[in-house]
């Protein structure tokens, strides 16, 4: 790898590869986990609502809601203990984060590349071959990963 990537980056970006797999499989059911795991248990919205202390009513509403994806985290809580289950909240990225970030600053590079372009074309000074801009590219990228943050100022 041609910088040095945070460590905070490659660690998340392990963790993220095991659950990758997890994440397809691992698809909400079309009627949502809490309903799909209380009729497993076969216990009824009555029983869950005395487990989770509130009103039959509520967890139907509450079945609703996490199909709608209107339920809160504290809520899922409840209900995944009642059910004596664990509730587990995770963001998995699309791809690795470090391909994120290097996707972000090669267009970043490429804006700025354009630009400086621009001005030596006005200026009518030479533009630099392919392999010369591409090290200029590499080189551009490299920089702008040490300051990721500046990455996400604009869309």
């Amino acid at each position: 790898m041609p910088y040095r990537m945070l460590a905070a980056t490659a660690q998340l970006d392990r963790r993220f590869s095991e659950l990758r797999t997890f994440n397809k499989s691992a698809a909400r059911p079309a009627r949502g986990w809490i309903r799909a795991i209380r009729e497993a248990l076969g216990m009824t919205t009555a029983q869950l609502a005395r487990r989770i202390g509130v009103k039959q009513p509520r967890v139907i509403e509450l079945e609703k809601a996490e199909v709608a994806g209107a339920v809160t985290l504290q809520t899922m809580e409840r209900a995944a203990q009642a059910l004596g289950c664990r509730l587990v909240y995770v963001l998995i990225p699309h791809r690795p984060l470090e391909e994120t970030l290097r996707a972000r600053a090669a267009g970043a590079a490429e804006d700025q590349l354009a630009a400086v372009e621009q001005s030596m074309r006005l200026e009518a000074q030479g533009v630099d071959r392919k392999t010369t801009r591409q090290k200029a590219r590499e080189k551009l990228i490299e920089e702008i990963l040490k300051r990721p943050a500046r990455l996400w100022d604009t869309k």
